[in-house]
């Protein structure tokens, strides 16, 4: 979850301006094209969902691991737009996609009883990396280059990431000889271990899923956190500027974001346990209104705090509930292949949100009709949330 950083959008927006110095860009061309790579990633993130089914998660994080290390260097030498295309294509396919979607399947494969807190653990390495790539990508790039910045970025993964994956990751814990939850293993008079199944990990297939309403409701709920974050992250620099503010104002309250959100993460991953998914996750939606109202008064320092702090809220919950609701829903046995569909929906959502942003501002010279029309996303999240509690597979 930490290096998945490179791949994602608080990462990449800290080097957006940098494009559009260096070659001239437009804001739109390159919101398109960070839109465009994205919406084909994510539409092929399924197929990531399959092969960790099919080889396992440790042997997909090593390739993942790999293939975005070397996304980096290419983006270090990126010259003209097709090339910025493939740059942001295999970021977004490897970091925010792959790197995401690998370690939300591994942690349930392991918890299902104290699932919650396993995944609020697990997002400390999501909240750790939104809160320090930021300012460690601005301080690359002035005090070396853009450029030099992604080759440092890129061999921080593959010298760390990769070799920690080969060493420490497992799949499975059936695949060492223990049970989910460290569970007592109970054993007959012969020897032959008693398999007994747990009411809370019933596995739906796919299909199985697809035919329920809740798996559609759901969908369409976990696209709009990524929709509304990736246009306002993507934007945040240009957002504040138009408000007085600068990048360090905006790469303050990204770190702000998730410092707030870690303590939020930590509590909310307990309360999953007890309180049902469906209303932590519509009161999510209510926090999201809230801080897109916020961020259409933000014009002073002190606006851009209160701003921060709600994100970093709704961020914190929104996290563990959107790990936590499809193994929930449909169980571990094909959580690959429902979780790469999950996320590819997700990132499809993440493609379309930097580009009306990046429209409106070239139309409109501002933000506030876009932010206006935003708000519309979390009032149908929260409502269809409401309705779509755990399926029962009869």
């Amino acid at each position: 979850m930490f290096f998945s950083g490179p791949g994602q959008t608080y990462v990449n927006a800290v080097f957006i301006d940098s494009y559009i110095e260096e070659f001239g860009w437009s804001r739109s061309l390159v919101s398109g094209i960070y839109s465009g790579a994205t919406l084909l990633s994510g539409s092929l993130l399924f197929l990531m969902g399959r092969a960790v089914d099919r080889f396992g998660q440790r042997r997909m994080s090593l390739i993942v691991g790999i293939m975005l290390a070397g996304a980096c260097f290419w983006n270090s030498f990126v010259l003209t737009p097709i090339m910025l295309f493939i740059g942001f294509f295999f970021l977004r396919f490897f970091g925010q996609g792959s790197m995401t979607l690998v370690p939300n399947t591994l942690v349930p494969q392991w918890f299902i009883e104290k699932r919650g807190r396993a995944l609020s653990f697990m997002a400390i390495g999501g909240f750790l990396s939104s809160a320090l790539f930021p300012p460690l990508a601005a301080w690359l790039i002035g005090a070396f280059s853009w450029e030099v910045a992604f080759r440092i970025l890129g061999a921080m993964i593959l010298l760390i990431f990769v070799p920690f994956v080969f060493v420490f990751m497992k799949n499975r814990p059936e695949d060492i000889g223990l049970k989910p939850d460290n569970a007592v293993r109970k054993v007959r008079d012969d020897g032959t271990e008693i398999e007994e199944e747990n009411p809370n990990d019933v596995s739906w297939t796919l299909k199985e899923a697809m035919k329920t309403r809740q798996f559609w409701m759901i969908l369409f709920c976990v696209s709009i956190p990524a929709l509304v974050n990736t246009g306002i992250t993507f934007h945040l620099v240009s957002i504040f500027t138009e408000g007085g503010l600068g990048r360090g104002t905006a790469a303050f309250i990204l770190s702000l974001m998730a410092i707030i959100g870690f303590p939020i993460t930590m509590v909310s991953g307990f309360i999953l346990e007890r309180v049902k998914v469906n209303v932590v996750l519509s009161l999510s939606f209510l926090g999201q209104l809230a801080f897109v109202v916020i961020l259409l008064f933000t014009n002073s320092y002190w606006m851009a705090i209160l701003f921060g702090v709600m994100w970093g809220i709704v961020n914190g919950l929104e996290r563990i509930t959107l790990s936590i609701i499809w193994p929930d829903y449909f169980g571990r046995k094909y959580l690959g292949s429902i979780k790469g569909l999950a996320m590819t929906t997700m990132v499809i959502g993440s493609a379309f949100g930097p580009l009306p942003y990046g429209f409106a501002y070239d139309l409109f010279g501002g933000y506030t009709e876009i932010l206006l029309l935003t708000m519309i996303f979390p009032i149908l999240g929260f409502i269809f949330a409401l309705i779509s509690p755990k399926p029962v597979k009869v």
